[in-house]
């Protein structure tokens, strides 16, 4: 394996190093270089003003903003997102290198850019805080500006099966090979808290498995994914954590959050470890909770926003009746 990859990564390539970046930045030679046109991105959410006081040498903005919209905070359409692309200079073979002061986002990112087709996206470990650590140089000011594309050079999106709706969470639900994996902190899974101030219902999806998030009730921290640096564990810590849950690579598994950012994450540590039928349920515990045909559970008070057709047994839900599936199966 080449000095400042992981040898515990199928696709290896996809999480640089501060190091390795650099070294890559510093026009010197090192394993894994970009072949063709390549672009550095910093994503943040209304975080322009922090960037332009300091930033990694090269870099472009993104704001998360830019890739959602309102009520949910659901993917914008498929056109819009088409032409954000397009602004940074984004095609379907350019090499992405992403980063951010909050891993989330720069996944966020990431798992749309894979969507829509980008080929070679990859993520820093460890993110803004990797490169500080490693005392490496920073510039101010505005972002590296890059030529627009005239075309993006393929169809798009290009993995639409990378991102499902609510329809096919519902569906998703339905199967017995599928799962959806809530990555949210179990205070948030069990009902004890939301976890964002703008959604009320507290709970979660009836028949999800708890993926694991944070502690506590950081909806910010993916702390049970990283080490205390913020770099990312060694992938068979992470799968074990999911196995033990009952989430596995052969499964058809939709992450899911309460908006995205966090499933974002997770989807992508997945994908870096070669597992194949994942996704990102885009709307989450937001959307879903929204519709009272929905069936969840708040496992804190069992009989609090259940659906008909649902029952509790101690922390597990049974499903009852739901049109197409086997009664009393397990979650």
């Amino acid at each position: 394996m080449p000095l400042g990859f992981r040898d515990d990564l199928m696709r290896w390539q996809q999480l640089v190093s501060a190091p390795w970046l650099a070294t890559w930045l510093a026009h010197a030679p090192t394993a894994a270089a970009p072949t063709g046109e390549w672009r550095l991105l910093e994503v943040d959410c209304d975080g322009y003003p922090t960037f332009l006081a300091n930033h990694i040498p090269g870099a472009g903005y993104l704001d998360t903003t830019e890739l959602e919209q309102e009520p949910f905070w659901n993917k914008v359409p498929d056109c819009v997102l088409l032409q954000l692309l397009l602004r940074h200079g984004i095609r379907h073979d350019t090499t992405v290198v992403l980063y951010s002061r909050n891993a989330a986002m720069a996944a966020r990112a990431a798992h749309l850019m894979l969507y829509a087709g980008v080929r070679d996206v990859r993520l820093l470990d460890g993110g803004f805080s990797s490169w500080l650590q490693g005392g490496f140089p920073l510039a101010s000011g505005q972002p590296h500006r890059q030529t627009a594309a005239r075309d993006f050079g393929a169809p798009i999106p290009t993995k639409p099966a990378y991102l499902i709706n609510t329809a096919q969470a519902r569906s998703l639900l339905r199967q017995p090979n599928g799962v959806l994996a809530s990555i949210r902190t179990r205070n948030e899974f069990i009902g004890k808290t939301s976890g964002y101030s703008y959604i009320t219902p507290v709970g979660d999806i009836a028949g999800a498995l708890w993926g694991h998030a944070g502690t506590g009730s950081d909806v910010n921290s993916m702390s049970d994914f990283h080490h205390a640096d913020g770099t990312m564990r060694v992938a068979s810590d992470i799968e074990a954590v999911w196995r033990h849950a009952g989430i596995h690579r052969d499964k058809t598994v939709a992450f899911y959050c309460g908006t995205g950012w966090r499933a974002s994450l997770a989807f992508f540590y997945a994908w870096l470890m070669g597992w194949e039928h994942i996704s990102v349920y885009d709307g989450g515990w937001y959307e879903w909770s929204a519709d009272p045909s929905n069936p969840v559970v708040c496992r804190t008070q069992p009989n609090k926003f259940m659906s008909p057709g649902w029952r509790t047994n101690g922390l597990n839900c049974v499903r009852c009746s739901w049109p197409g599936t086997s009664l009393g199966r397990r979650f």
